[in-house]
Formats: C-alpha cells, structure tokens, sequence
C-alpha cells in the first residue's frame, strides 16, 4: 500500500502517466520510442555532467626563520597526508652506538610532553580518522599522520611534539629493548632473509663506513643505548635546519601557518636537562671499498608451516653505481629494470610474461635457481647496484657463475625493443606509484630534504625516454670498473673465493677461473 502511494506521488510531481502495459510515458508529445537518442527526454531535469578541472597542483616551498623547511602540494581528496623527515639516519651513528635510528623508529609516537602514552596520541588521531607511522632508513628518519584535509592544525601540534618533545621514560626503553631482541630473534628465523642480506652486502661495499653501518641494532647494543645516548642523539640531529615537515592533500598557507605556531619557537624536551656530551654531526662521504661477507647457516629447517621449505644458499653481488644527484641515475634506474628479475614461479607457469633478462637468461634456463633479482640502492653521494639469488647450496658454484656472466654481459649490446620495454614499464611504475598519497608525500619530503626542490613527475619521464643503449654500457662498464662486493648466507662450502669473482667481473666473457678438484 505505501509503495503504491508514493508511487502516485512520484507520477504527480514529474508528471509520469502510467501506460496501460505498466509503461511510462517519459514524452507528452507522444511515443518516447520517437525522440532520438541524440536529444534529451522531455519532462526530465537537464543533467549537469562533470567537468575537466585545468587546475594543477604544484609543490611548494618554504623556508621558516628557524630553518625548518615546509613544502606541499595539493591534490583531491578527503583525506591528507603530513609528517617529518630528518636528515638523520644509521649512517650518521659513525660516533655513537649502531642502532639508535632503529631504536627511534620503535620509540615514536609513545609519551610525550602532552601525551601519557601511546594510546592517548592513538585516540587522539582516531577522532581526525587519522593513522600514524615511523620508518628509519640509513639517511632519513620519517614520522607521518594521514588525517582528515581539516585538521591540518592538530596533525601537526601531535607532530611537534612527537618529534621535538618525547619523553623517552626508562620503561619505554625496555620495551623497546625487548621488541627490537623478539624481531632480531624473528628476522634469523624467517625463510626470506632479504632484511639480512642487505646489511650483508652494505657491510661489504662500504667497510665500516657511512652507509655500511648497520641498520639494524646489532645485539651488542641493545642494552648500551640509554636516554642519555639517545638525547644527545637528538640534540645534534633533530634540528631545523635538518628536518622538512612535508604535506599532501593540505593548502600551502595553512601548513606554513601551523608551522609557525607549533614548530618555530618551541624548544625540545632534551633541550635544558644538563649538557650532554655533544659531538660534531657525521657528515662523511661514502667510501666504496668492496669485500665480502659471510654468514654460515643452517637453512634446511626454517620452515613456517607443515610444508618443507626448500633449503636454499644465498648469493648477492654488487658494484658500486652512482649516487642519487647524478645524471647517470637514470640510466642506472633503466638497467636495473631491463635486469628485472624475481621468483621461480609466477602465475599460470614459470615466467610467464617476463622478459626482462634475469628471467630469460637465468630463471627459465636454470630450473634449479629458485630466485634472481636486480636491486638498485642510491644515495646522496654513492649507489650499490645489485643481483640476489638463491638455489640449493649443491648449485652455489654455478648460480656464482651465472651472476657474474650477467653482469659481464650488461656492457655488451642492448637490444631496442627490451631497452624500450624497460623505459616503458619504468615510466608506468613511477607514474602509477605516484597516484598514492603517502609515497607522494615521501617523494615531495625526501627531493625537498635532500636537494631543496622537486622534479617532477614529467621531468623524470623525459629523463627516461632520453636514455640511449649506449648509456646503458656506458653505466654498465663504469660498474664493471670498480671492485665486487659479495655477501652470501647458508651452507657456503661450495661457494668461490672472492678472488675468482672478481677475476670473473674482469674477464671479457665473465668465465670463472677453472680449478681442479678432485671432489666436488
């Protein structure tokens, strides 16, 4: 009954006549079947359809009094994204124990000057629909909160003082302690080693060095980092002049504003608590110097689940690239996608789809290789460029073999139709990771840090497509130039010794040295 009243009261007010067949008429001219589709339906409202915005949205960039960089850039949306970056990382503990960066990221976000602890910050953010995050890496520490675009002003006020005003209480520490021993604890029992790997092959390329110290709190210093440690961490670091508070999806003024108000002028919980013993900050230039390292592991029983997983040896080699300022890192970004690479198994078959050179020349060719992919890590002032794979440690001596043939043959041709593939899927990969709000916010915050301005999307494009093979041997034989670094985690009886790698590298056809054995 109801539905048939408001029914009638529908047809009153657009005045539809009901059709003896349960038909609306939509034309009072008429048949409706006689209007064209090229013209609209009398009796209805004039639809009001979507229109193109010219508007673009560039970043912005400010810098405050106190040196604090503040940069922005709108963009659509409900929500937006704002947070921190230090030019502070593990590559500046050269005068202080490793693993403070590390113990930094577990402590964020917990008591602070106006919070009790880390659910009262958490509760906080819920009222804005916001959600919080700390990541380290060996040159930039990052604190972030996505919110609702309208509370710009308390996103940042809870940044200030999760930043410049924690309380790092004794308590605090400990938990801290205990989380960073349960995840160095999971990270030696995880079947996919990679975190380990990659301290590995740092430690080897740059001895002991800026960008080879480790990550990681090694064990050793778990209970030597104090709140005395890392005030003073703090005090050196976490300065103005060294931080770039970073905004997506917020308008210019009002970040810059809020700034202002909770950022210029307010002192840091460390600040007036006795003088500490205050060092000079670590501003070293990377040192390449090659090596290698290993790490003896039992592999053949680290499986999860009821399933065995494979027991497998792991290789990595690399070669010293380029740093992040330079032009050939561009070229360096293509290589590494025209290497590509990745796992023995894909949907629908091995390799399916996958040209790029490490799957055709290496994973559908050696069935006993269970993985080969290219990495490429760059930064300020040098770049590692590397190939990680694994097999079963009888295959160790050939998987050697095969990654060192690789790398040889990146000097020699380069083929039109892969090096246009690799550009291609290289421009894609950029463009499609930037239609996310947080990783537009890390690339606004970590250009704007490190180099005090932004390219932009388009400019790296060109920058792609301008890429010639001949760039492509030329960043290849300047790898090739320099001395190997190898790391390799596992049963490593069959693996070379570092001589014959780098005898191999040198070699024109990437052969290793023969020697006669009379056992495998």
């Amino acid at each position: 009954m109801a539905a048939r009243v408001i029914a009638a009261r529908c047809r009153n007010i657009y005045g539809l006549k009901k059709k003896p067949h349960g038909l609306r008429n939509f034309c009072s001219s008429g048949d409706p079947g006689s209007v064209p589709l090229s013209q609209p339906l009398p009796s209805l409202p004039v639809p009001q359809y979507a229109t193109v915005s010219n508007q673009t949205y560039d970043t912005k960039i400010t810098t405050l009094e106190n040196g604090l960089k503040v940069t922005s850039e709108n963009k659509f949306g409900q929500f937006c994204t704002v947070g921190v970056l230090v030019d502070s990382g593990s590559r500046h503990e050269v005068e202080f124990p490793s693993g403070i960066s590390h113990f930094l990221e577990k402590l964020a976000f917990n008591s602070t000057a106006r919070f009790g602890n880390r659910d009262d910050i958490l509760q906080q953010l819920e009222k804005y629909g916001g959600i919080c995050d700390c990541q380290s890496s060996r040159d930039t520490i990052m604190y972030a909160v996505s919110a609702d675009r309208k509370e710009v002003e308390p996103v940042v006020s809870l940044l200030s003082d999760v930043v410049l005003k924690p309380n790092i209480t004794e308590l605090e520490i400990e938990d801290t302690r205990r989380a960073i021993q349960f995840e160095l604890e999971d990270l030696n029992m995880r079947p996919d080693p990679e975190p380990l790997l990659t301290e590995l092959i740092h430690a080897a390329a740059f001895r002991d060095n800026t960008v080879g110290l480790p990550k990681l709190c090694p064990p050793d210093n778990i209970l030597q980092i104090d709140q005395t440690t890392l005030f003073n961490y703090l005090s050196l670091h976490y300065v103005p002049s060294r931080m770039v508070l970073a905004g997506v999806g917020v308008k210019h003024e009002a970040l810059v504003e809020a700034a202002n108000k909770y950022i210029v002028g307010h002192k840091a919980s460390w600040e007036g608590q006795g003088r500490y013993p205050v060092k000079m900050v670590d501003e070293s230039i990377a040192q390449y110097t090659g090596g290698m390292r290993q790490l003896e592991k039992d592999m053949s029983n680290i499986s999860l689940g009821p399933n065995k997983f494979p027991e497998l040896t792991h290789v990595v080699i690399g070669l010293e690239s380029c740093s992040y300022n330079e032009a050939d890192f561009i070229p360096f970004a293509v290589l590494n996608m025209m290497m590509g690479g990745g796992g023995s198994f894909s949907a629908g078959g091995p390799g399916k789809g996958m040209y790029t050179r490490l799957y055709l020349n290496v994973l559908n060719r050696y069935h006993w290789m269970y993985n080969a992919t290219a990495y490429h890590h760059s930064y300020e002032d040098t770049g590692l460029f590397c190939i990680h794979a694994s097999a079963h440690p009888t295959e160790v001596r050939e998987l050697v073999g095969v990654l060192v043939r690789e790398f040889v043959r990146m000097a020699g041709p380069v083929g039109g139709v892969e090096l246009s593939r690799a550009k291609t899927q290289l421009q894609s990969m950029l463009m499609m990771n930037l239609e996310a709000r947080p990783i537009v916010f890390e690339d606004i915050g970590r250009q704007v840090l490190n180099n005090n301005t932004r390219k932009t999307p388009q400019e790296f494009c060109d920058m792609i497509a301008a890429v010639t093979e001949e760039d492509i041997r030329r960043v290849a034989r300047r790898m090739l130039e320099t001395k190997p670094s190898v790391a390799a985690l596992g049963d490593l009886r069959q693996l070379h010794s570092y001589e014959d790698i780098q005898t191999g590298l040198a070699s024109r056809d990437g052969q290793m040295p023969r020697r006669f054995t009379l056992f495998r």
